[in-house]
């Protein structure tokens, strides 16, 4: 999960990194950023920060060509070959501004700010809007909840040992930052858990497939893939997914980061989803059904971008996709977030009536901002995506990015009520 820090880590984010008189505050207004200057600063390069007139007129950005020329956070325009050579990364903030070439020294300090952001370098074709045609033929969803029975059959045999156990492992890690070699062993250890549990499929009824996604860094995502031996092979997929890597926000290559609400909890959720459908004589679906791991969330949405970029070129059809990022932690009252913006209005009401009708919770519309986890890249690509959060507020676990985000602070029946909803998904969207 990549959002805005609590208003006490901000402040102390602001003191390590510019002077007092230097300090900005900032506002979130639907999808802009408004920065308010009171100096001059020396982070004048975060795009917006500098220049608060150019909000006015947002500059289009589109690439119109394999060459995208861009700002660079040092000053003038750079060609994609001349900051690659620099070894620049090409990062959004907001839909409304251009993005900018900057260094990994400079996305840690976005990070560090609690701004949100997309490294789009090697994703530049999301970039364009998707074509018409493309929109146009987006498989229909279905109008209500058909298989209330069914699904009640599965979520019933759901349970938290699976969950517990796996997030006790998956957390021991000391990082699983996407470029570390704990990120790779993590996922590898990750893989060997779906795996195992795909052994518990009926191999008669079903045709289960397990498999990485390479990236150009250590850890991979992971992909697994379930369809109906019995009936007539679909072109058309459902997507559950949740992001496997963790960082600590100071020490993103070394320091302690277990990770384990963000998003641990998300990873072993929709693991107990998967149990739960494979286990079920009930779960033979008419349209594939696939579930995600995704590697680099944390480094700007990286792993997914280069998931949905592949799926966007090979022409697949999404039914709609599910992201499962933060599921096991609630202060006070236990709710379900329904995230409002950068996701389809209308799968986002199939999901609010999921959890009326699949849990014992009550939805709580909310809004998540820019980037704020890979629901996000989906929708850039042009499919439907929606995502539930743990509770209505961003900033109600104050343990992530940090050492403190341990299984210990993980309320795992309400972890439960969310591979619900990933089940309710599966069911309701794969079948016709």
């Amino acid at each position: 999960m990549r959002h805005l820090l609590s208003l006490s880590l901000l402040a102390a984010c602001l003191n390590a990194a510019v002077t007092a008189e230097q300090q900005k505050q900032f506002a979130v207004e639907e999808e802009k950023l408004t920065w308010v200057r009171n100096s001059a600063s020396a982070m004048s390069w975060i795009p917006g920060l500098g220049d608060v007139s150019s909000l006015a007129k947002p500059v289009a950005s589109k690439p119109t060509s394999d060459e995208f020329t861009a700002l660079s956070s040092q000053g003038g325009r750079l060609t994609q070959g001349e900051a690659l050579a620099k070894g620049l990364r090409l990062i959004r903030t907001s839909e409304v501004r251009p993005p900018r070439w900057m260094t990994e020294s400079d996305t840690t300090t976005l990070s560090r700010l609690g701004v949100p952001f997309m490294d789009i370098t090697d994703a530049t074709e999301l970039e364009q809007a998707p074509d018409a045609l493309t929109t146009l033929a987006q498989p229909a969803l279905p109008l209500r909840l058909q298989h209330q029975k069914k699904v009640l059959g599965i979520t019933s045999t759901l349970n938290t040992q699976l969950m517990s156990t796996a997030l006790e492992r998956f957390t021991a890690f000391r990082t699983r930052y996407y470029k570390s070699d704990t990120g790779r062993q993590s996922s590898e250890w990750l893989f060997g858990q779906i795996s195992n549990v795909a052994q518990g499929a009926d191999g008669n009824r079903l045709k289960v497939s397990v498999d990485y996604f390479k990236h150009k860094w250590a850890q991979s995502s992971i992909i697994l893939r379930i369809e109906s031996k019995s009936k007539p092979v679909s072109d058309e997929t459902v997507i559950i997914s949740a992001h496997q890597d963790s960082v600590n926000l100071w020490l993103p290559w070394f320091g302690v980061a277990p990770g384990a609400d963000d998003d641990g909890s998300g990873t072993v959720t929709i693991l107990e989803a998967l149990r739960g459908l494979l286990a079920s004589e009930d779960f033979n679906p008419d349209i594939p059904v696939e579930f995600h791991w995704y590697s680099g969330e944390e480094a700007g949405l990286l792993g997914s971008q280069d998931v949905a970029k592949a799926y966007q070129k090979a022409g697949r059809l999404i039914v709609g996709m599910m992201q499962m990022d933060m599921t096991g932690f609630y202060p006070k009252n236990e709710k379900v977030g329904i995230i409002t913006d950068f996701t389809d209005p209308q799968l986002t009401d199939l999901l609010r009536n999921l959890v009326t009708e699949y849990t014992r919770l009550q939805p709580s519309d909310m809004r998540c901002g820019y980037a704020c986890s890979d629901h996000a890249s989906w929708t850039k690509a042009g499919y439907r995506a929606v995502m539930p959060f743990e509770d209505d507020d961003l900033e109600a676990n104050p343990n992530i990015h940090t050492p403190n985000d341990v299984v210990s602070t993980i309320r795992f029946d309400h972890c439960l009520e969310f591979a619900k909803i990933a089940v309710g998904f599966a069911m309701e969207l794969s079948h016709r």
